[in-house]
Order: structure tokens, then sequence, then C-alpha cells
């Protein structure tokens, strides 16, 4: 597979991009865009307590050298407006809200962690509002693990304090050297952007999220072989926040579904891997 080479853009799209806002469902929700204007747009959905900073601009703009490409705060978050809700199902009427809003009445999604749970229970609640998912770093409704990942993230949170590190260093990446070098030029390229910047998650938000997310694992197993469209999982091969093996179960119960497991790699895989997963994304989107 030939990647996209990204290391030679002279500087980040998404980093210069605008802070924009739309109104939907009574709701002031926040979003940036970038990328051709033709075309079925895609909608990035992120991880818990990510806001608009938070999305990886290496990523972004390799898929928006040939999609448009949307990121958002989810509702109570970064510079959006109202409560963050406290269930994903809240979080997914929102984002379909947020679509048509928009105007558009049919998209590609691409959900990283929490984001992987919306954009699940999004496809099975207006399928015929997405054509094809990406799903990477995520799980199953009722998934095995999934509500344990406050008893995963907070002594690595601590660890993260006492250490100096960003708590990313451990939640998202292994301990190997690899890991820690594509931590650290995660984590870099996430403080590009220099004005501008999007607002923190305020400790309510954070909390309600992860109520949301223990709920979704806690949640009765949803009908994933009712998805008709065109699926593609991507992964580390050592997630400690949403076990791998959870991905692998997606993969056998969504039918045609594609996987991609990457090696030496824990929850941020395609942070790691951002070119080769950035060339199988748009391999993906244009088959």
């Amino acid at each position: 597979m030939t990647n996209v080479n990204l290391d030679s853009e002279s500087a980040s799209a998404y980093v210069r991009a605008q802070t924009r806002w739309v109104d939907a469902g009574g709701t002031r929700f926040a979003y940036r865009e970038l990328g051709p204007e033709d075309g079925i747009p895609l909608v990035l959905l992120n991880h818990w307590g990510a806001v608009l900073d938070n999305f990886d601009p290496r990523i972004v703009d390799g898929l928006g050298r040939r999609h448009r490409v949307i990121a958002i705060d989810y509702r109570g978050i970064g510079a959006s407006g109202g409560i963050a809700p406290a269930t994903v199902e809240e979080m997914a009427h929102d984002t379909i809200a947020l679509i048509r809003a928009l105007g558009f009445d049919r998209v590609d999604l691409l959900g990283f962690s929490l984001g992987g749970f919306v954009a699940q229970d999004l496809a099975l609640k207006a399928p015929g509002l997405v054509r094809k998912l990406i799903l990477t770093g995520t799980g199953p409704a009722g998934g095995q693990g999934i509500d344990r990942v406050g008893a995963v993230a907070w002594p690595l949170m601590l660890k993260g304090l006492l250490t100096l590190h960003d708590p990313k260093t451990y939640l998202f990446f292994t301990s190997t050297s690899n890991g820690r070098q594509a931590a650290s030029a995660f984590l870099k390229r996430l403080k590009q952007r220099k004005t501008g910047r999007d607002n923190g998650p305020t400790p309510r938000a954070f909390l309600r999220q992860l109520e949301a997310i223990k709920a979704w694992g806690r949640r009765a197993s949803q009908d994933l072989a009712s998805l008709r469209m065109p699926v593609l999982i991507a992964n580390g091969d050592n997630d400690i926040m949403v076990p791998s093996a959870l991905s692998h179960e997606m993969a056998r119960r969504i039918p045609h579904a594609q996987l991609v497991i990457y090696q030496d790699a824990g929850h941020g895989g395609i942070f790691q891997y951002h070119a080769h997963f950035v060339s199988k994304a748009l391999m993906f989107l244009a088959a």
C-alpha cells in the first residue's frame, strides 16, 4: 500500500481552520472544517474529554485533501453550548441534528473511542444518513471492559500528573520505545495550533462523558449485523482503554467489515500509524 506523504506538508491546514458554530436542537455546536466542498462530507467524532484541538492535524489534513472534513465538539464541551450528555444515545441524537442543521442528508463518519460509540449508535438509528463508517479505538455496546475505563484511566492520569507528562502518553500509547516516540510526536502535533484554541473540558463535562462511557459498557448488545454500510475498523494490538479484542468482535459481527490492527500500538494506534491509516481510510472511502 502507498502511504500518503504527510511529512511533505509545509504546514497543517487544520491548525489554521476557523472555529464555526451551528445551531441544532436548541444547542450551539462548535466545529471546524476543511477540504473540498463537493462530495460526501466526512464527520469526525472524538474521544472522552476531547475538544477541537484534540483531533490529530496529520489525520485531518490527510483526509481533507480529498474530502470535506468536519470536526465537531459534542454538546457541553469545548466551544459548544449546553450541558454534556451522560449517554451515548443523546450524543448520537445531537450529532444527527447537527448533521441535518449543516444541510447534509448523507455523510461518512469516523469515530475514535467514545466517538466510535456515538458513530455506531447514530448509524443504527439513522442508517440512511451514513454512507460509510470508520470505527477506531472503540468497541460495541456492552463490550467487556468498557465500563472499567475509569478504573484504568484514573491511575494513569495521576501518573501523568506526577511525571509531568500528558496522560495520553500512557493511555493512548504503549510503553515501548516506538510507543513513546509516537506519543511525543502526537502530543507535539496537538500543540501546533497557536491561536484560536478551543476551551478545555470542564470537570462536569468530563465526568458526564465518563458516565456515558460506563453506561455504554453496561448497555445491552446492539444488532451490529444490521449495519449494511461499508465499515472499516482500526485499532492498536494493545489497547488498554477499549480492549483490542473488541475490535475483532465488531469485525466478526458487522457484515463484510474490514479490520486493521497495528502492531506495538495502543488506543491511539491510528495516531502512531497516521500515514498508513490515512491511506487506508482514503482507499476505503473511495471504493
